[in-house]
């Protein structure tokens, strides 16, 4: 697969790199599903299957120093930023050796030292957090930029009207280097975007606050590369934020609880199928010459090996001792 990015032809290892990436990342997921349905995961899950490409794209123009905040939909990114998918699994099942030591599950990763500043369940919540951090990265005289993932759905909350009017006017000053990425995957929860706003480019809606913006094709992964190494590049040189809206489709109901999807039609989900992320890199590996189905298969059973490990791992981990209740929670103000 060749690549653009910084306009060079990227090397076989790490095409095959990234298709690794997407793989696990998909069969992850699946078996958190699994895992759900078998009663080992509390509270809810949501999978990211069918958007893999708009993580994994993004978070490889991420560098140290960076920051990014997403919403509730939040596996992928943490599994590329801590690249460990035991904490990642064992904090799915609650367990002391997860990411956050069992108490934030699936909703509420969280990787500080990989420049992970949360998942959150508040939908657009997370927002107004991301931008006053990109404030606080120019403050502290550094080039780091805040990745801020949003959904479709957070779009017409309050928190982000807000929040991007400041990115705006702070950014005119070059203050505040947010990259907004919009995964927009056509409904919140159950609700088509055509139902839910008059306006339906949503990155149009970034024009209110002079936040230049642009789309991509959120399901092709070497179009997001492109996009992503552009535009970081453009965050991080002028401190000014930008927007992308990233076109994509969950591939997967909303939710674990989301059985019967009446809101849309398997005819729908059928087609979207046939730009699945996974699909378009084999093809292009493949129509490239770069690997052959041998080659694909093998990554496949090393990536199934790495998640069923994680899964292991998960179940044989203790649960977070009841001393864990406390910590973490307020700031210990002694002496």
């Amino acid at each position: 697969m060749a690549s653009s990015v910084s306009g060079t032809r990227l090397d076989n290892a790490t095409a095959l790199g990234w298709y690794r990436q997407i793989v696990m990342i998909r069969l992850f997921e699946e078996a958190a599903q699994r895992a759900f349905r078998q009663g080992k995961i509390g509270g809810y899950l949501h999978v990211y299957s069918g958007q893999e490409a708009v993580a994994t794209g993004f978070l490889d123009a991420f560098r140290d120093g960076d920051k990014m905040l997403t919403a509730y939909r939040d596996h992928a990114h943490a599994l590329i930023l801590s690249d460990d998918p035991n904490a990642v699994m064992a904090e799915l099942f609650g367990r002391g050796t997860g990411l956050v030591k069992g108490k934030g599950g699936s909703m509420h990763l969280f990787d500080a030292a990989h420049g992970m500043l949360g998942g959150y369940g508040i939908v657009g919540g997370h927002i107004p957090l991301g931008v006053g951090i990109a404030y606080a990265l120019r403050y502290q005289q550094t080039d780091g930029i805040v990745h801020v993932y949003l959904g479709d759905g957070a779009i017409h909350n309050a928190a982000f009207h807000e929040a991007a009017n400041l990115a705006g006017l702070w950014g005119r000053e070059g203050l505040n280097p947010t990259l907004f990425i919009l995964e927009n995957n056509q409904y919140g929860m159950g609700t088509s975007v055509e139902r839910a706003t008059a306006m339906t480019d949503l990155g149009a809606k970034f024009d209110s606050y002079g936040i230049e913006h642009e789309k991509v094709d959120g399901m092709d992964l070497e179009a997001v590369l492109e996009c992503a190494h552009r535009v970081t590049q453009r965050v991080r040189e002028t401190g000014k934020p930008y927007a992308v809206e990233a076109m994509t489709y969950r591939l997967v109901p909303h939710g674990a609880g989301d059985f019967l999807e009446r809101y849309r039609s398997k005819d729908e989900v059928r087609q979207w199928r046939e730009r699945d992320p996974i699909g378009l890199v084999e093809r292009k590996l493949l129509e490239a010459g770069v690997v052959d189905e041998q080659r694909l298969g093998e990554i496949r059973d090393e990536a199934k090996r790495i998640v069923d490990e994680a899964v292991r791992f998960a179940d044989e981990s203790p649960e977070p001792p009841l001393s864990e209740l406390h910590t973490d929670v307020y700031a210990d103000t002694a002496g």
